[in-house]
């Protein structure tokens, strides 16, 4: 059965879920034990954002011991400015981070161990929580971070610009081969100019969700090994999927080149581009924008189906206090209750982190899409618990891929040479 937001519904799957700065405080606990407020910075500013406030809210009201004071920051500007802030001590308590980000932080010391968290049953029964989602915060044997959520990347398709092209609006490619057959009819270049005012698909090459990576994967290849110790980027498999992909782009124009993440987002929603993967945040501005869209899994490659997804950790910082640790992690608790992972995905399209959610708690359709089983029991992170993961991604891969996109390198010459340079960061990390 080809899962889509209809037939996870009908199936009932969302019964089987699995899986400029504000003043930092250096934290509000007192030596006789009095209220303890918390600085935490997160990068939700988008729809997700007035769900995760929404139970940030409902945890300051629910007692009178602990305050979170949550404040959002677009994610490039939260990395840029936690480091130096950290390292000052003139940081956030608490920050969310992307998981395959974390390691770079713990390297470096900013951050506190979260063990404590999940050594026993005194904040909560943490083995109710989605296993790849807690094994995604941890670093050199040490667990950092407790899960804010666990995002897999799906497939978007405008059912209105199927429909206007001739395709069945019910029916999105289910593989590489069948998106190329449909190249043709979702590509409109109306004035014949060569550039096309309708795209196949949006694709950023920077500042988003690593979408080549994945294709990497569904062809046999990959960036960095499983286990994180070897570079994958000169093998031949990586570089005959990066020279298919990037020949698609160049060669028969199925998305503009050199878009962020942002700008991907806007040309699907303006519905200039039929397709886009992307993780649950969209659903929401999707819906409210009016659009025609269903969600299902991505397009299988010739090795297999991996499932792109991101963990967000909340983390601590190492300068906290044992009272303010205490009290960071009775707001994990309650992140982690029932109710807030109810409140969370109905309010975001999120799937909640515990596996023993109640039937009738999450009644949000793209909840259940992006919680069904053959999708989390397909996600695959991207670099988590890999040293130097930010610079492979960021200063590495990102730019020799958009070399090859824009036409300035080859994949060819541009992957083996990056790969190189990966090596060098995995030796010196190992």
């Amino acid at each position: 059965m080809r899962l889509t937001r209809r037939t996870c519904i009908a199936a009932g799957a969302a019964l089987a879920l699995t899986a400029g700065l504000a003043a930092c405080s250096d934290g509000g606990s007192t030596d006789d034990g009095g209220p303890v407020t918390l600085t935490m910075w997160h990068g939700l500013t988008g729809p997700d954002g007035p769900a995760f406030q929404e139970v940030v809210d409902n945890f300051n009201d629910s007692q009178d011991e602990v305050t979170i004071e949550a404040e959002a920051l677009p994610w490039d500007s939260l990395y840029q400015q936690f480091l130096t802030a950290a390292t000052s001590d003139d940081g956030p308590d608490l920050v969310a981070m992307s998981a395959s980000r974390l390691p770079q932080y713990a390297e470096r010391g900013v951050l506190a161990p979260t063990d404590d968290f999940y050594a026993d049953d005194t904040y909560m029964d943490t083995s109710v929580l989605a296993e790849g989602a807690v094994q995604a915060s941890v670093f050199d044997g040490v667990n950092y971070g407790v899960p804010l959520n666990l995002g897999p990347v799906l497939m978007y398709w405008n059912k209105a610009l199927f429909e206007e092209a001739g395709l069945d609006p019910e029916a999105p490619p289910t593989t590489w081969e069948e998106f190329e057959e449909m190249i043709p009819d979702l590509t409109v270049d109306e004035d014949g100019d060569g550039t096309p005012e309708q795209y196949p698909i949006a694709m950023g090459d920077h500042s988003t969700v690593p979408v080549f990576p994945s294709f990497l994967w569904n062809g046999g290849g990959g960036v960095v090994s499983d286990d994180g110790t070897t570079s994958l980027l000169g093998d031949p498999a990586t570089v005959e999927t990066a020279e298919h992909w990037v020949n698609l782009v160049r060669e028969e124009q199925i998305t503009p080149v050199g878009m962020s993440g942002a700008d991907s987002d806007q040309l699907f929603q303006a519905e200039l581009a039929a397709i886009t993967i992307n993780g649950p945040w969209m659903t929401a501005g999707l819906t409210e924008a009016g659009l025609d869209f269903d969600v299902t899994v991505p397009m299988a490659g010739p090795e297999g189906q991996s499932i792109l997804g991101d963990v967000v950790s909340m983390t601590i910082s190492q300068r906290l206090t044992d009272a303010e640790k205490d009290a960071a992690f009775q707001f994990f608790a309650y992140w982690e209750s029932v109710e807030s992972q109810a409140t969370w995905a109905n309010g975001s399209g999120f799937p909640a982190i515990r596996t023993d959610m109640p039937g009738d708690a999450v009644t949000n359709e793209w909840a259940a899409v992006f919680g069904a089983p053959e999708v989390l029991d397909n996600v695959r992170p991207y670099l988590t618990g890999v040293p130097g993961s930010g610079e492979i991604n960021e200063d590495i891969f990102t730019p020799a891929l958009q070399s090859a996109l824009n036409g300035t390198g080859e994949v060819a010459d541009l992957f083996p040479a990056a790969g190189e340079q990966i090596q060098a960061i995995l030796d010196d990390g190992s």
